[in-house]
């Protein structure tokens, strides 16, 4: 069986070609031709099923054959906050993965230690597409542009909050076992077994959060938690932090 072809498309719903990096990718890359079948999939919930129906240059029109609206795993949003690395690559890196594990929404906050003060929204998108293709996602995750610590926290936002980081002088609660107490409080309440409640985690930059910054994201109503008591690389606090919220979202 042939491996699915998928391809973002973001009106695939009228559209009659793909756009035209989508379309370069088919037609030198994988060599597609007219009457082979691809998948696409608009970033909003639906893919589709489609047939090219014209290869030439560098355009490919297709026509759709079936139509498949896809229903979320979860209800409310995983959000994940992480102050950018030094390293730019790091950063695309928990981009991708936390994308192939499925989280919602992404946000850069720049925080008093960070050692990076801006970035390219565009090319963490261009990671983000690529992953939700390659995971076959139906949904893409919101890229939000970078902003302030301040203006982050100070953002309407309902649901569970955790602001994850190392200082042991202010007390810190284990993110497994709130996300775990969360599940069993919606198990009880709900009947559909999933979590409905919002949840966002916020990840600091290499030199941890401030001290003044903990204790702000408290006062609005931030959980202070603990990953354990391993020191993790900003990218992979990240990663671990999408897993296990997503972990028990699906299996409380």
């Amino acid at each position: 069986m042939k491996e699915e072809r998928y391809f973002y498309v973001p009106d695939a719903a009228t559209a009659t070609e793909l756009p035209q990096e989508e379309a370069m990718h088919a037609l030198r890359v994988l060599r597609l031709a007219e009457g082979d079948e691809i998948s696409l999939v608009d970033g909003e919930g639906t893919l589709y099923k489609a047939v090219i129906t014209a290869a030439t240059g560098k355009h490919c029109h297709f026509d759709i054959s079936e139509r498949l609206p896809q229903q979320r795993p979860w209800k409310g949003r995983l959000h994940i906050a992480m102050a950018p690395t030094k390293m730019m690559e790091r950063t695309e890196w928990m981009a991708e993965k936390v994308t192939e594990i499925g989280v919602d929404e992404l946000s850069f906050p720049e925080c008093r230690f960070s050692e990076r003060r801006k970035l390219r929204k565009e090319r963490i998108e261009k990671v983000v597409v690529a992953a939700m293709k390659q995971s076959h996602k139906a949904w893409m995750p919101q890229v939000n542009e970078m902003c302030t610590f301040k203006q982050l926290i100070d953002s309407e936002r309902g649901g569970l909050k955790y602001i994850c980081h190392c200082y042991n002088e202010i007390e810190r609660e284990d993110l497994v076992t709130l996300l775990k107490e969360a599940a069993a409080e919606a198990r009880n309440n709900n009947t559909d077994n999933t979590t409905d409640e919002d949840i966002t985690i916020l990840i600091g930059p290499e030199g941890d959060f401030s001290v003044e910054e903990v204790r702000y994201a408290m006062s609005k109503g931030y959980r202070s938690t603990s990953l354990g008591p391993s020191r993790l690389r900003t990218e992979t606090a990240a990663t671990v932090a999408a897993t296990l919220a997503r972990f028990f979202k699906l299996t409380n």
